[in-house]
């Protein structure tokens, strides 16, 4: 019988505090035997199931989805091993996916569209591909285009593990900024406040992933419609990996946001808020299938 190591994620009182700031309903559903929680900004607009990165629990996206809440429903997921979610025995591409359907139906979301960012742009790609729930678009933002034969991830797996282990003995924005300088002070204070809620067997095995699980068997079956945003300056997806996405598959849409590195969002908050309200809206126009 496996034994599981004992985890050392925590979540500090002031991060669990952060939450009476956010507009957004916690909701919880059930993957397998796993807990799953998210943020939901609720309204009856079409859902939109937003998957974080390797290391963002769902708050670290309030900032993102607070200003969507004109067009869509968000519903940000906490991803098993981060935030409130329970951690799992496997953190592969497919079992990430089974978490999003997990959710999509365990809220009964009628045809969400999908953002994911990082880690959670290569959980869309597959999610859609699986074709298991019915979705009404993908937007995938900066996904890692590392793999076998393509690379080592631009960010190595020592470097994450050293950020958590300040998170662990107690950091804060200023020392964050130290690695994310350009960043929000709003976010370096919450990356400060809740990173220690990720486990480190996630951020390892993802990590792993991101080099020996190719975003390419999956991205040329992503069906249409889906868009992907990737910054103007980011190692992770390079020009010549925009071109090589571009190639592969002829329906997407590809959106390169100035000024930004891979983390879109954070690096150009304007113009990757309003390139991601772009694609949005152009989803949300299309006429829906059947009608």
């Amino acid at each position: 019988m496996r034994r599981r190591t004992v985890s050392q994620r925590s979540i500090p009182q002031a991060a669990l505090a952060d939450l009476a700031d956010v507009p957004a309903t916690s909701r919880w559903v059930r993957s397998g035997g796993l807990r799953l929680h998210a943020l939901d900004y609720g309204g009856d607009l079409p859902p939109l199931v937003v998957l974080p990165g390797i290391t963002s629990p769902a708050i670290t996206m309030d900032f993102v989805a607070r200003e969507l809440t004109d067009l869509v429903r968000p519903v940000v997921l906490d991803v098993r091993g981060r935030g409130l979610s329970d951690e799992g025995d496997g953190y592969g591409l497919e079992e990430y996916a089974e978490d999003t359907e997990a959710l999509i139906t365990g809220l009964g979301l009628d045809r969400p569209l999908l953002l994911g960012h990082s880690m959670g742009a290569r959980i869309a790609a597959v999610v859609a591909v699986r074709g298991k729930v019915p979705l009404r678009g993908a937007v995938l933002g900066d996904p890692p285009m590392s793999g076998p034969g393509r690379g080592p991830y631009p960010t190595s797996r020592d470097a994450f593990l050293r950020q958590l282990s300040e998170a662990r003995r107690g950091t804060d924005a200023d020392e964050v900024a130290l690695s994310w300088p350009t960043w929000p002070r709003r976010e370096q204070e919450l990356r400060a406040r809740w990173l220690s809620s990720c486990a480190e067997e996630a951020l390892v095995a993802t990590h792993r992933g991101f080099e020996h699980e190719d975003f390419f068997d999956w991205w040329p079956r992503v069906p249409e419609p889906v868009h992907l945003l990737y910054g103007a300056d980011s190692p992770v997806v390079t020009e010549a990996g925009a071109r090589e996405a571009a190639a592969s598959n002829a329906s997407a849409s590809l959106h390169r946001i100035p000024g930004a590195g891979h983390m879109i969002f954070w690096d150009a908050p304007a113009a990757a808020l309003t390139a991601l309200r772009t694609t949005l809206n152009t989803l949300l126009s299309r006429p829906r299938a059947g009608a």
